[in-house]
């Protein structure tokens, strides 16, 4: 079992604030085993996610991610979401979805759970029902014409007043961030598993360029491996 308050202390955002990316990956690079993500962690794993996302303002997802892997509303731990209440903070981060064809009712769990009002992130093409429909139970933000602007979309995540972002996928989303020059950190779980296969990597779909980022920390947990950088 991990320590909450040192994995606190070892991930604590810059005063200024940070988008980060939370992914995991196997020893030889996959990140899903059979489609899905859950296979490659653990317990320790799943400690370490709770942490993140009790030190974030707003966790950010892609709404296929959201389906696929099955989330429901987003609510911590009663022990961390005493931590964010002791510093301040509402119990809960608010859930971001980012999604193109707004393709969820309004009666889903993940809104109508939720402990603190959604966000969903769409633009100004996507079907008007569907948008007048989710208005109802979260904030709607439109960025861009036909497509996510995602830049425009983080700059009015952040107008909200919610600085600390931690963005979970999917890869295509991080992919996207990505080409946008919006991730300053990745957060990345080794997982003691080879998967072989063809599961895709835990980005896809971004412009091939190195880009350089600056290890901040690997810390070993049992067999897994929390590794934490930072864009150079």
């Amino acid at each position: 079992m991990i320590d909450r308050e040192a994995m606190r202390a070892a991930y604590a955002y810059p005063d200024d604030g940070a988008l980060r990316l939370n992914m995991i990956t196997s020893l030889d690079g996959a990140a899903a085993i059979d489609g899905r993500s859950g296979g490659l962690g653990g317990e320790d794993d799943q400690q370490l996610m709770g942490v993140l996302r009790s030190l974030a303002d707003v966790v950010l997802v892609a709404g296929g991610t959201l389906r696929h892997e099955g989330y429901g509303a987003l609510r911590l731990g009663p022990e961390n979401a005493a931590w964010r209440r002791s510093v301040g903070k509402p119990s809960h981060p608010r859930l971001a979805i980012v999604s193109s064809s707004l393709d969820f009712a309004a009666s889903d769990p993940v809104f109508a759970d939720a402990p603190e009002r959604p966000i969903v992130v769409t633009h100004a093409a996507a079907p008007e029902d569907r948008h007048a429909a989710l208005a109802e139970v979260a904030d709607v933000l439109v960025a861009g014409d036909d497509a996510v602007d995602l830049p425009a979309a983080v700059e009015a995540i952040r107008h909200l007043g919610h600085g600390n972002v931690l963005c979970e996928g999917g890869p295509s989303l991080c992919g996207a961030l990505l080409d946008a020059g919006l991730v300053d950190e990745l957060c990345l779980t080794l997982g003691p598993v080879l998967v072989g296969g063809e599961e895709s990597r835990i980005v896809t779909d971004a412009s091939e360029r190195a880009r350089r980022m600056r290890l901040v920390h690997a810390l070993p947990s049992g067999d897994l491996v929390f590794l934490r950088y930072r864009s150079a």
